[in-house]
């Protein structure tokens, strides 16, 4: 016996060329070629979602060692003490501190220096 898809074919083809949208050339007109793009970007959708991570955090540090040497303390010296001194803040609250607000984020550094003396 013969089996035609039919209109089962057509809802997963169309349902792919839909989100095939915006690529160039024949990656959102054909199918075969939208699929093999579209599994490529799904490939690479994933991972730089996971480097988007390592890169906020790395900008998050140097934030954070740009405002510590303005107040006279390095990066690591001041990550080391923060912990001796129990203040319990991430890196991404203090790069925002260290950017928007300069003067809250100079009293941390101070009680930090306290903690290490």
């Amino acid at each position: 016996m013969r089996v035609k898809t039919g209109f089962v074919r057509r809802r997963r083809h169309k349902k792919l060329l839909k989100q095939a949208r915006g690529f160039f050339g024949a990656r959102h007109k054909h199918f075969r070629k939208a699929k093999e793009q579209l599994e490529r970007s799904l490939v690479y959708a994933y991972r730089d979602r996971k480097n988007n991570k390592r890169n906020f955090r790395s900008l998050w540090i140097v934030r954070i060692n740009a405002a510590c040497r303005l107040n006279g303390i390095s990066y690591s010296k001041f990550i080391n003490a923060l912990g001796k001194a129990n203040i319990n803040l991430d890196r991404k609250v203090l790069a925002d501190l260290a950017m928007n607000e300069p003067a809250s984020f100079t009293t941390i550094v101070d009680k930090v220096k306290k903690a290490i003396a």
